[in-house]
């Protein structure tokens, strides 16, 4: 659920408000249905037009079940010289990233891309960073190997928890695009959204790490790089209102020498893995 109060049309005024009513009438019954229901809300992407283009209709068609899932999936100039897999960001899907496809194939790149769970073309509600992560891993290892990565927002950060686990070196290469550094930003962006009370949020978080194994401490992508040897190009924006541009920061400050950290200004959230610059940039370094 990213909803940016700001730019919010009326309908969304509407039905955020009867989600804060809501969760204010269930979390004086129970703080733990409360977090049950927030957990939910909060992993479920709202849905949206399925979109296509011609570029699409170039491509092979891949489809498998992963985890109960029937995701869809695309592949063009199958056998190039190396493998690039594109990964889209909450509320968004792979026919979002038609500008790097044709600059792919120009370098003889097989490039692979995937709707994510609940989102595109694939099945289900709701995604969860750890499905999303083990997706990454499950295509690395069934249609890869795949040594150059590129994923915005939701997908950005998923890559990071996915490269932290599995084998690689440094000839590997992936672009964050705006990554959700933190996990816990995000949280505390959506509780202030629903008004939700810190009590729920104790709760929530006991969820998270019931659920994954870990704490919401462990969902960040500091704490990833600590086992990532990939090279890294971070690009984020300075006035980006989704996933803030401190928490780049923040790890910028931590002097990784494998990440190369570029700032924008005016792009935002959304438009800047479409800008021009950015894709040309993006396919140079992978």
């Amino acid at each position: 659920m990213i909803i940016i109060l700001q730019v919010m049309k009326p309908g969304q005024r509407l039905a955020l408000a009867y989600i804060r009513t809501k969760f204010k009438f269930l979390s004086a019954i129970s703080k733990k249905k409360a977090a049950q229901q927030a957990f939910q809300l909060f992993c479920t992407p709202p849905t949206r037009d399925k979109k296509s283009s011609p570029i699409f209709n170039t491509a092979e068609n891949i489809q498998f079940n992963f985890e109960g899932y029937d995701v869809a999936g695309y592949r063009w100039n199958a056998g190039g010289t190396r493998k690039v897999l594109i990964l889209h960001g909450f509320e968004s899907a792979a026919s979002n990233f038609i500008g790097y496809i044709d600059p792919f194939i120009k370098k003889n790149y097989e490039v692979l891309a995937f709707d994510a769970p609940a989102h595109g073309y694939s099945s289900g509600r709701q995604i969860t960073a750890i499905v999303y992560r083990d997706l990454i891993k499950y295509v690395h290892n069934h249609y890869g190997p795949v040594k150059s990565y590129m994923g915005h927002s939701l997908g950005g950060f998923v890559l990071s928890l996915a490269l932290a686990e599995m084998p690689h070196d440094e000839d590997y290469r992936a672009v964050f695009i705006a990554p959700s550094a933190e996990t816990s930003t995000a949280i505390t962006n959506f509780f202030q959204l629903t008004g939700l009370d810190s009590n729920v949020r104790k709760e929530f978080e006991k969820l998270i790490e019931a659920i994954s194994g870990h704490p919401v401490s462990w969902f960040s992508i500091s704490r990833a790089m600590n086992d990532i040897r990939a090279r890294i190009l971070w690009i984020h924006d300075e006035g980006d209102q989704v996933t803030p541009y401190q928490d780049a920061l923040k790890v910028k400050a931590e002097n990784h020498s494998n990440i190369q950290f570029v700032s924008t200004k005016g792009l935002g959230h959304s438009r800047i893995y479409r800008d021009p610059n950015v894709i040309k940039m993006v396919v140079e370094f992978l």
